[in-house]
């Protein structure tokens, strides 16, 4: 049976939340935003090996959340590096086994089992999979020379979890030659590799500012 992870990425902190605590560790309805996130994949499969990259400086603390919350999901744990090239590439590294992973941000807790679905099902297939929704606003190009109208229709919104097969994925971090990556297809795709787009859901955003706390609480908690 081929194996799955889920390779979660928290390293956030609470700056633009205006929070004295990292945003993954924020509560909705009396729980942690990186609990929620566990449990979206444990709802698409429970026997789901799980990876979490933190900073150093957050492990007491997460630590501490677990107790307190009587959370006991396994996962191994990699220490977050310098940038978020760094700290993917430590959590890949402890995945031993072939098999597909999940490269997901730790504060994206409305990601939904048909999207994780649709994420494995084409990775399984090509190798890779990157969750996408198209912009519902207009979209401008703006350089030095201006700015000008552009065809939304040929642009997308780039979510997690970006999916792929183990061991593409880590030789493509292997083989990079620089860390300025905004996100993992980039790394895959730098190493020569196509990518493969599949439908992600609107409702999986990645809370940053105060106002996401208020949809993702309305979303987990409908009336």
């Amino acid at each position: 049976m081929l194996k799955k992870f889920a390779l979660i990425v928290a390293g956030g902190s609470g700056n633009r939340m205006g929070a004295s605590v990292p945003k993954q560790f924020l509560e909705i309805e009396g729980k942690p935003v990186l609990m929620y996130t566990f449990e979206a994949f444990l709802r698409f499969d429970p026997n789901i090996e799980f990876v979490l990259v933190l900073p150093e400086t957050q492990v007491k603390h997460w630590k501490k959340l677990c107790k307190e919350h009587a959370f006991s999901t396994a996962y191994k744990l990699a220490f977050g590096g310098e940038n978020r090239f760094q700290s993917v590439k430590n959590g890949l590294a402890q995945i031993n086994d072939d098999g597909i992973v999940f490269i997901h941000d730790g504060v994206r807790p409305l990601v939904t089992k048909e999207t994780i679905e649709h994420c494995f099902s084409e990775a399984k297939k090509s190798g890779n999979a990157l969750p996408v929704v198209p912009p519902a606003e207009s979209i401008r190009y703006s350089d030095e020379h201006g700015n000008k109208s552009v065809d939304r229709s040929k642009y997308f919104l780039v979510q997690t979890p970006q999916t792929f097969d183990v061991q593409i994925i880590k030789e493509a971090y292997q083989k990079a030659q620089h860390e300025n990556f905004t996100d993992d297809s980039s790394v895959l795709e730098n190493a020569g590799h196509k990518i493969h787009l599949v439908n992600g859901n609107r409702e999986n955003i990645k809370i940053t500012w105060p106002q996401d706390l208020i949809i993702a609480k309305t979303f987990l908690f409908p009336q």
